[in-house]
């Protein structure tokens, strides 16, 4: 409970801070977005600021701590979340205006190493990861909460690796902070969005995994119920429009 309350009001403080330097006619709608969409979502706040909006506020962090959140009361006008369950978490509990969730993206999981560190290791079925690993950790969203996380657990035990590895993952709170790991070389491996690895030139793909290995990466947007933002609904559209879409696909992800 502390830690949700610490987040809220990190959050919170973002917003105050924003609130200072711009009168509330001047700031754009306040998205909370899965933290593997920093330069996709950037890229889409300044296109819609270049057609003389107020540019969104952007708040990045993994979808489970920001579902937290919101269902806390943290004020924001649109959530986008990198799985269908912490949308739905979202909705259950009555803070998704109704008719305005949509699927806006796709993605592929991959095994990540440090760009300076081949690793000869092919993504499969009983791959050895643990002997790739040797003493080292396996760095991951955490397999508990978060989108990336989950889906890559449940990727290892589609491939009946798992064991191998379970007591080898170093944890993190989104994705970026797993990858962020393998950047500095302080783990081997690590599992992250291919739109992550793309990102960073500190990492590089072992490989995919495999489609079927875990359920379909979606990334739904929504407006919230507590969203007062005149601009929220438009830019909302237009995250799904063609103009968005393209956006989103420069960066690597796919169609929903």
């Amino acid at each position: 409970m502390m830690t949700l309350l610490l987040r809220a009001l990190a959050l919170l403080t973002l917003i105050g801070s924003s609130t200072a330097q711009a009168a509330p006619g001047d700031r754009g709608p306040l998205l909370l977005a899965a933290a593997s969409m920093q330069e996709a979502m950037n890229s889409a706040a300044d296109a819609w600021a270049a057609r003389g909006h107020p540019r969104p506020v952007l708040s990045f962090a993994g979808s489970s701590a920001l579902a937290r959140q919101i269902k806390a009361g943290a004020p924001a006008d649109l959530f986008l979340s990198a799985d269908e369950e912490w949308m739905d978490d979202v909705e259950r509990a009555g803070l998704v205006a109704r008719g305005t969730r949509a699927n806006l993206a796709g993605n592929r999981l991959v095994l990540v190493r440090p760009a300076d560190k081949p690793v000869a290791l092919r993504i499969g079925r009983g791959m050895p990861i643990a002997h790739a690993l040797g003493d080292g950790r396996l760095a991951m969203a955490d397999p508990d909460s978060v989108p990336a996380g989950k889906y890559g657990k449940a990727a290892l035990m589609a491939l009946g690796v798992w064991p191998q590895v379970e007591g080898k993952v170093a944890r993190a709170d989104n994705v970026r902070a797993a990858m962020a790991l393998v950047e500095r070389g302080a783990t081997p491996l690590g599992i992250v969005y291919a739109t992550d690895a793309r990102a960073s030139k500190s990492v590089a793909a072992v490989g995919a995994f495999p489609v079927g290995s875990h359920a379909p990466i979606r990334y739904p947007v929504a407006r919230l119920t507590a969203s007062r933002h005149k601009d929220a609904e438009a830019f909302r559209r237009f995250l799904l429009s063609s103009t968005g879409r393209s956006i989103l696909a420069r960066y690597g992800f796919s169609a929903p």
